[in-house]
């Protein structure tokens, strides 16, 4: 069976469910989306196909490039937040799955608990794709990992660090990704941040098949030596507004500095980037960062030439257009 037609019809809901082999087909399909994109080619493969975008959570890339992704292809979407329909209020997540798998194609979630992406999963009848839950963000990962190809041209090999809040979606995700691909991968985040034993123990098995490694630190100044990818995000998750003091004092020795750069041993050869999965709060220029000033990262080293966070930014939208191409587009 070819790699289009085993992925045809499927959910993502984490990135467990794909093997390594159907995640690096959809990195070469996004690779393969991306050039028609910018060659000015417009496709068809998801002729009148409708997404229903269920976003429990704000959100700036995931939305736009679930929009963009669909038009692109020929397809529709339709945004519902929490005001715009009943899930789980009125009526339950069963009931919402079951009615929106009879007028859409397909379904993308964005929202809180994992159990909600995967009970739209069992009832809906049609492919569902987890844009962020609490636990698992695999869109990103899949983003993250085309970006980190694109600046090096292959994967395995590759030590990826990331450092700050190491039990956050964003972090066990990635984890997950460099995995599946044969990277060194080393969460750096202070003991109280660290990431469940389970997934770890997952991740360190599934690297050593494919000849990386997944290891965790809590020492930013020697956990970043040697590393081509610097990777954070911000020190609060959605949700957990209340809990900024602490973790500003918790993970201000993590924050990505030009010297932490330096310290990878990999600047001055150009063989380092810096990735964040945005927002990011490298400024003073938003409501949080007016007093504080900069948290996770400095100005300095967002906007350096190594950053690649808007590379990135721009591959969530060729990589989720690979997942609806790749479950419901039209088959060659």
């Amino acid at each position: 069976m070819s790699m289009q037609k085993q992925l045809a019809g499927r959910s993502l809901l984490t990135l467990t469910d794909l093997t390594d082999g159907e995640f690096l087909y959809l990195l070469d399909l996004a690779d393969e989306l991306k050039r028609k994109k910018h060659a000015g080619e417009r496709g068809a493969c998801l002729d009148r196909k409708h997404i229903a975008l269920i976003f429990e959570k704000m959100s700036t890339r995931t939305r736009c490039a679930c929009a963009v992704a669909a038009s692109d292809e020929g397809g529709a979407t339709e945004y519902l937040t929490s005001l715009d329909i009943h899930l789980g209020k009125k009526e339950s997540v069963k009931d919402t799955a079951r009615v929106l798998g009879r007028m859409f194609n397909g379904i993308m979630f964005r929202g809180f608990k994992q159990e909600t992406v995967d009970a739209l999963s069992q009832h809906s009848g049609v492919p569902v794709w987890n844009g962020l839950t609490d636990i698992h963000h695999p869109t990103q990962g899949l983003a993250d990992l085309m970006t980190i190809r694109e600046s090096f041209g292959r994967l395995r090999g590759l030590k990826v660090v990331y450092v700050g809040d190491g039990r956050n979606n964003v972090a066990t995700t990635l984890m997950l990704a460099c995995a599946k691909v044969g990277i060194h991968f080393v969460n750096c985040t202070p003991e109280a941040l660290m990431p469940e034993g389970k997934m770890v123990s997952w991740c360190k098995e599934r690297a050593q098949l494919n000849g990386g490694s997944v290891s965790i630190d809590t020492d930013p100044v020697t956990a970043v030596v040697g590393a081509n990818v610097i990777y954070t995000d911000v020190w609060v998750s959605m949700g957990e507004e209340d809990k900024q003091a602490e973790r500003i004092a918790l993970l201000s020795p993590y924050q990505i500095t030009m010297e932490m750069m330096k310290r990878t041993g990999n600047l001055d050869k150009k063989e380092v980037i810096f990735l964040h999965c945005l927002p990011a709060f490298h400024d003073t220029e938003t409501e949080v960062t007016k007093e504080s000033g900069a948290l996770e990262v400095t100005d300095e080293v967002f906007e350096a030439p190594f950053s690649r966070v808007f590379d990135e930014a721009e591959n969530r939208m060729h990589t989720i257009k690979a997942l609806f191409v790749s479950a419901i587009g039209q088959q060659k």
